[in-house]
């Protein structure tokens, strides 16, 4: 993947939420070989849960090498994920988060 690519879905992903939320809400990005999955990350909600935060995937965003161009996936309740078919693939991944920004069907935020 583009590292200046990744660099933009981390910077656009802690542009999400206020500085000042941050212990209660963070918008976080897991890097894989082929993919970026954001993730929300909250804190636990229980004492009794432990220290770990919860972390729900809201979108990933796939590269293909030989094409060079980023696509959309969506994930399901069964935590599958599903290509969105809203946005065309794009070579510019921040026209991908905008379209996960503008969110028109709630797919990705709810």
């Amino acid at each position: 993947m583009p590292e200046l690519d990744v660099q933009r879905v981390y910077m656009w992903c802690a542009a999400r939420v206020p500085e000042h939320l941050h212990d209660e809400v963070r918008v976080e990005v897991e890097v894989a070989p082929r993919h970026l999955t954001i993730v929300e990350a909250r804190p636990p909600w229980q004492e009794d849960s432990g220290l770990e935060w919860t972390r729900d995937p809201v979108a990933r965003l796939r590269y293909t090498k030989a094409s060079g161009l980023w696509e959309i996936y969506w994930r399901d309740r069964h935590l599958r994920f599903h290509r969105y078919d809203l946005a065309e693939p794009s070579p510019v991944v921040a026209d991908l988060l905008a379209e996960i920004e503008r969110d028109p069907t709630a797919i990705f935020w709810g």
